[in-house]
């Protein structure tokens, strides 16, 4: 059986009856007494975060998953909809499962889909993506001195600041995991 030294970011293990992904987790060796490991879970059911701490060598029970690469289709406001790229089959996914991913997905971008049997655990984004502004004000040449920003829509809806200079129709490169602005993209 595993132990807190098998810890990893992403990884899902059974904890009190329930399926939890470990979303970030710390290795903490104080001066005085023992070691422990320090994590946030996730409730795949719930999207509950809790904060859990488990000592040095504690005994844990992996899930074993599977990740699947799956085209993004469309959502219909009651699910979000996958195609499998291999059997062309069509998969709805409830939105708790996306999350804030939601923002993010535009059609026919692939992602990879977790998979305990044939249970979708989770949606994994690409760590940047690209997307059009819709809406925002007129941009300014040379006032970019000051790091003044402004917010913009993106295609999906998505609101977020952006510097001064970036006009309506401009692709951007988004970090999904903090949903900010990295740079133009030249695409």
């Amino acid at each position: 059986m595993a132990t807190t030294a098998d810890i990893r970011n992403g990884a899902v293990i059974l904890h009190k009856s329930k399926r939890m992904k470990i979303v970030e987790f710390q290795h903490v060796k104080p001066g005085k007494g023992g070691a422990f490991v320090r994590t946030k879970l996730k409730d795949i059911q719930s999207g509950k975060i809790i904060d859990e701490t488990f000592n040095a060598g504690h005994k844990l029970q992996f899930i074993k998953v599977e990740a699947k690469e799956m085209q993004f289709l469309y959502n219909d406001n009651d699910a979000f909809v996958f195609m499998d790229k291999e059997t062309f089959d069509q998969l709805n996914v409830e939105p708790q499962y996306v999350g804030s991913g939601k923002d993010f997905l535009t059609p026919g971008m692939n992602v990879d889909l977790l998979f305990d049997d044939l249970e979708v655990l989770d949606v994994r984004l690409p760590t940047h993506v690209i997307l059009q502004v819709s809406e925002t004000e007129p941009g300014f040449k040379g006032n970019t001195a000051t790091g003044a920003s402004k917010p913009a829509k993106l295609e999906t809806g998505y609101l977020l600041n952006v510097p001064l200079f970036i006009n309506e129709g401009d692709k951007l490169r988004i970090d999904t995991r903090t949903g900010e602005y990295v740079e133009r993209s030249k695409d």
